[in-house]
Formats: structure tokens, sequence, C-alpha cells
């Protein structure tokens, strides 16, 4: 077999370095102050508690985790509602 060599004839160019874009700094007022929450504030936690609660009130039956959420987070969220 015959080897073949390939040569361009175009130079090969190089993309241009992009300069790094400086962020503005902020400033006092775009501080945010939200307060992180703890666990037993978290609504996230509040509902995963409560559904593995429910859970195990049923007895540990698998297949009814949707329901097992949707029970908890409708009991959580009204409490908050409540509020």
């Amino acid at each position: 077999m015959k080897s073949v060599t390939i040569s361009t004839t175009k130079q090969e160019r190089k993309a241009p370095v992009a300069q790094q874009q400086q962020l503005p700094k902020k400033t006092a007022t775009q501080k945010f102050h939200v307060l992180p929450l703890s666990p037993c504030q978290d609504p996230h936690a509040l509902i995963t508690k409560r559904a593995y609660e429910l859970h195990c009130e049923r007895g540990y039956r698998h297949g009814n985790a949707l329901e097992d959420w949707l029970d908890a987070e409708r009991e959580i969220l009204s409490q908050y509602n409540g509020q």
C-alpha cells in the first residue's frame, strides 16, 4: 500500500483569547437578607418526614410512595396556609 500525506495550504488560525469580563462589584443594596431555614422550618424536610411516618403507619407497604407524599404535602402545606 502506498501512504499518502495530506497537507493544508491554509494557515491555522488560533482563536483570540477572550478577555475575562469583570463583573460589577456588589453594592450594599444588592445583598439578600434571606436566612437559611432550619430543618424544622423547611417545608420539604417536614413533608419528607411526614411521608415516612405515613409509610410506617400503613405498614411499610410498597407502591404507595406517591400517595404518602401527596398526603403529607397536603397536611404540611395546609398548616403553612393556616398561619
